[in-house]
C-alpha cells in the first residue's frame, strides 16, 4: 500500500512547482492515436529504439536530461506520457499496470517499432515487467530501475510510510518531506541547487484525478513475482543502496529470479539515483546496452 499513500505528498509538491508545459529543445512533442487515446511522446537521437517508461505521478519531462543526451548519442530514445498524464489522454478504459503496458506496446506498434529496449523507473519498471510478460517480442533488452515484483514483499519501513502519509504543513513542506525520502539526508545537505534543478522545471499537466487513478492501479496490481521466470529479455536491475521507498532487497530478489539478470547497486544512492549519481547511473545503463544482445 505504500505507493498509494504517497499520493498526497508527491501531488502537493508537483502541483506547487509545476510550470506550463514547454517543449524539449532536443525533440518535438507529438501525439499518436493508440487504442482509445492519443499518447503524447517525443523522440530524440537515432539508432536502435529505446523506450523509457516514467514512474508514478509525473510526465516524460522528469527524465534526467543528461541521461537522455547520453542515450540519444547511440539510440533513438522514445519518451512518452502515461495514460492520463501530461499530453496523453485518460481515455475510457480502467487504469491498470496491465493497461499501461498495453498502451506502451500500442505506441510502439503505431510508431512502426517492432521491438525496442525498455527502461522503466519505479512504477514504470512495474509497467516494463508487464510489457515483457504480456508482449515479450516487443522487448529487446530490459532495464528495471527502483523496481519490485510485489510491493508487500520488501516494503518500506513504518517510519517511511508515516512520512509519506503525513498531510500536515504547507504544500512545500509536504513536498520537501517527499524529496527527503528520494535522497539520503547527507547528500541533500549539500545539493539544494541540484534539487531545484530537478524539480523546478516544466513538468507539464499533472491531473490530480489521473494521479489518484494511477495510485489505485498500483494498489490493485497483483504483482508478477510468480512470473519472473518467464522474462526472457536480457535484464539489468538498478537500485540505490539507500533507497527507502523501494528497498534494494526488491531488486536483489528480481536479480535472483530473472534468468541471467545483472544487478547494479549504486552505493549511497536513494530512489532518485538517476539524479543523485547521474554519471554512475549513465555508465551502468550504457555498459549494459553495449555488452548485451537483444532478445530475439
Amino acid at each position: 500500500m505504500k505507493k498509494i499513500v504517497v499520493l498526497a505528498s508527491v501531488l502537493a509538491f508537483l502541483s506547487a512547482c509545476t510550470l506550463p508545459f514547454g517543449k524539449s529543445a532536443d525533440g518535438a512533442d507529438r501525439s499518436m492515436q493508440v487504442g482509445d487515446i492519443k499518447i503524447g511522446y517525443r523522440t530524440v537521437g537515432s539508432g536502435p529504439p529505446l523506450v523509457m517508461i516514467m514512474g508514478y505521478g509525473s510526465t516524460m519531462n522528469l527524465w534526467e536530461p543528461a541521461l537522455l543526451d547520453a542515450l540519444a548519442a547511440r539510440y533513438q530514445v522514445i519518451v512518452f506520457d502515461n495514460r492520463g498524464m501530461g499530453l496523453t489522454e485518460a481515455g475510457a478504459r480502467d487504469f491498470s499496470l496491465e493497461q499501461f503496458a498495453d498502451d506502451t506496446a500500442g505506441l510502439l506498434d503505431a510508431l512502426g517499432v517492432p521491438q525496442a529496449d525498455v527502461l522503466g523507473w519505479s512504477m514504470g519498471s512495474s509497467i516494463a515487467e508487464e510489457l515483457a510478460l504480456r508482449h515479450p517480442a516487443k522487448v529487446g533488452r530490459l532495464i528495471l530501475y527502483a523496481s519490485e515484483c510485489d510491493e508487500d514483499m520488501f516494503p518500506a519501513s513504518a517510519k517511511v510510510v508515516q512520512q509519506l502519509t503525513d498531510a500536515t504543513g504547507t504544500p512545500e513542506e509536504r513536498g520537501m518531506r517527499f524529496v527527503s525520502l528520494l535522497f539520503p539526508a547527507a547528500w541533500l545537505q549539500g545539493h539544494g541547487d541540484r534539487v531545484k534543478d530537478i524539480f523546478y522545471r516544466p513538468l507539464g499537466v499533472i491531473d490530480p484525478r489521473s494521479v489518484a487513478r494511477q495510485a489505485q492501479a498500483m494498489g490493485k496490481w497483483k504483482g508478477c513475482c510468480d512470473r519472473l521466470g518467464d522474462i526472457r529479455a536480457p535484464t539489468l536491475i538498478i537500485t540505490g543502496s539507500e533507497d527507502v521507498i523501494t528497498p534494494p532487497q526488491n531488486s536483489q530478489y528480481l536479480a535472483e529470479k530473472i534468468a541471467g539478470a545483472q544487478l547494479a547497486q549504486i552505493a549511497g544512492a536513494g530512489h532518485g539515483a538517476m539524479f543523485q549519481e547521474r554519471d554512475r547511473f549513465i555508465e551502468a545503463v550504457m555498459a549494459f546496452l553495449a555488452a548485451s544482445v537483444p532478445h530475439a
